[in-house]
């Protein structure tokens, strides 16, 4: 494996999801001063998963055909303007349009930077190298909303938009000057023709991933989006709080990654993503019972644990496919796809839930969401590792 590019991406990665973690977790809040009811806020977390949902098949195509430097580059760059923007919002209908380009330059980065990890993968270490990986991912999340919260405290809220942009103008200057030439990239080297979309859709393997992902992101997204605003509006837990609170769940994921992956190499796959999803549907419907920072505390570690065990198999089950099909960029775009619309639909349908019933149906109904996915997956890979080793 090239340790250089693994680890210019791996910095990469951190740097983006760190300028994310600094400010997302802040959004809702945000977005209640300046007047946006709950549906409002399902729409600002929707808006960045609904375009980084359009154009995740453009961008992970494009990659396999074109190489993957230039759209890591540029979705970082636009993760650095969007930070100028967010300091010169001023109403919700303007952070609606900021996250929605956002979601597109989100779209050049992550598939991409895991399509090339996937690349320069050993065979049987998947999920070891897809788990280490994701550390990039959970720590920058992670830690991202504590530092946020603590730049607003101190500081404001403008302080943590800013914030983001310099960790994602570091991620785009290592990117450009450590990352090889788009020429000497493997793929491009190897010169094979990637499988179309309409034939990598009609994948029973594919589509269990895709279900799984959406699924558990539905829930992330409502868990981001709605519990800091019930711990601010309900509970009065300041930035800070609300910041550890969030970085919980991430960390305590990030942590199981690369354990849960090397288990994941010796072991049935399945059976992670049954234990793991099944894990976080209980955290999801912990936080109905939830009366207090301490309640929100363990529900959110909680769900990061399910995260932690099922995530490593469910990427290394990706990298298989994507390596099967040598369509690594468009088969990490289609898994990202799920996740992208799980944030979508989750905050949007939890927003209309909240403003109708109350926030708890909103719990109950991510936790039904949860099971089917874990459901759906079950069933659709019972002969997956069969079909990887022909």
């Amino acid at each position: 494996m090239n340790k250089k590019v693994f680890s210019t991406l791996f910095l990469a990665v951190f740097s983006v999801s760190l300028g994310a973690g600094l400010v997302v977790p802040l959004l809702p809040v945000y977005a209640y001063e300046l007047g946006a009811t709950a549906l409002y806020i399902g729409f600002i977390f929707g808006a960045f998963s609904l375009s980084r949902t359009a154009f995740l098949p453009y961008f992970g195509h494009l990659s396999d055909l074109k190489g993957r430097k230039p759209f890591i580059t540029t979705g970082l760059l636009t993760y650095f303007l969007a930070s100028i923007a967010y300091v010169l919002s001023k109403n919700v209908h303007f952070l609606i349009l900021i996250r929605f380009f956002q979601g597109i330059g989100s779209a050049m980065v992550l598939p991409v930077a895991q399509a090339y990890v996937g690349e320069i993968t050993p065979k049987h270490k998947e999920g070891f190298i897809m788990g280490l990986f994701n550390v990039s991912l959970y720590g920058g999340l992670s830690l991202g909303p504590l530092v946020g919260g603590m730049v607003k405290d101190i500081f404001d809220i403008q302080s943590s938009f800013l914030s983001m942009g310099v960790v994602s103008l570091v991620g785009f200057l290592v990117c450009l000057i450590f990352l090889p030439p788009r020429t000497h990239e493997s793929l491009l080297i190897q010169a094979k023709s990637p499988l179309r979309y309409r034939i990598l859709i009609r994948n029973k393997y594919i589509g269990a991933l895709f279900m799984f992902r959406l699924a558990y992101t539905a829930c992330i997204g409502l868990v981001w989006a709605f519990l800091p605003l019930f711990a601010y509006a309900q509970l009065k837990l300041s930035s800070s709080a609300i910041g550890v609170l969030v970085m919980l769940g991430v960390l305590t994921s990030g942590l199981l990654q690369t354990p849960m992956g090397v288990l994941a190499d010796k072991f049935n796959k399945r059976a992670f993503i049954a234990i793991g999803g099944l894990v976080a549907a209980g955290a999801v419907f912990s936080f109905v019972h939830a009366q207090g920072f301490w309640g929100l505390f363990v529900g959110n570690i909680l769900f990061g644990v399910g995260g932690g065990i099922a995530i490593p198999a469910v990427m290394a089950m990706t990298l298989m496919i994507g390596r099967r099909t040598d369509s690594m960029g468009s088969v990490m775009a289609l898994s990202t796809m799920g996740h992208s619309l799980g944030m979508f639909i989750g905050p949007i349908l939890a927003g209309i839930v909240t403003d109708v019933f109350q926030l708890t149906l909103a719990f109950i109904g991510g936790t039904v969401v949860m099971v089917i996915g874990v459901a759906i997956a079950l069933v659709l890979t019972s002969e997956f590792q069969t079909w990887a080793e022909e």
